[in-house]
C-alpha cells in the first residue's frame, strides 16, 4: 500500500477515534477530565490498535528466507542445507509451529508457486 493510502486511512482511524473518546468522556463526566482522559485513550488503544496494525502491515517485495543446516527436505526428501520462506507479500508463515524446510532446488520451485 501506497504511503498516501495509509496516511489517508490513518488520519480517518484517527477521527473515527473521536465519538469513542467523546462517549467515554460523557460517561465518566463524573470524574476529574484527566483521568476520564487516560481512561478513554486506554479504551481506544484497544480497539484501534488492531486497525493500525492493519494499515501499516509492511508487505515486502522480497522474501524472508530463513535458513537451517543438515535438514531433510520436505520435498524430495534429501539431507542438506533447508530453506524456507517466511514472509514475502501475502504469504506469511512467521507463526508456523511446523516449518517446512526444502533444499535449494525445491525451495526455488516452491517460490514460483508463491511468486504467482
Amino acid at each position: 500500500m501506497e504511503l498516501a493510502k495509509k496516511y489517508s486511512l490513518y488520519l480517518i482511524r484517527w477521527q473515527l477515534s473521536t465519538p469513542i473518546l467523546a462517549i467515554v468522556l460523557k460517561l465518566l463526566s463524573n470524574m476529574s477530565t484527566l483521568w476520564a482522559t487516560i481512561i478513554a485513550n486506554f479504551i481506544g488503544g484497544l480497539i484501534f490498535f488492531w486497525v493500525d496494525k492493519i494499515i501499516f502491515k509492511k508487505k515486502s517485495d522480497v522474501p524472508l528466507w530463513e535458513i537451517k543446516d543438515h535438514v531433510k527436505c520436505y520435498d524430495c526428501g534429501k539431507k542438506k542445507r533447508g530453506y524456507r520462506i517466511v514472509s514475502w507479500g501475502n504469504y506469511d508463515r512467521t507463526e508456523d509451529k511446523h516449518p517446512q524446510y526444502r533444499c535449494k532446488k525445491c525451495s526455488l520451485k516452491k517460490m514460483e508457486k508463491i511468486k504467482k
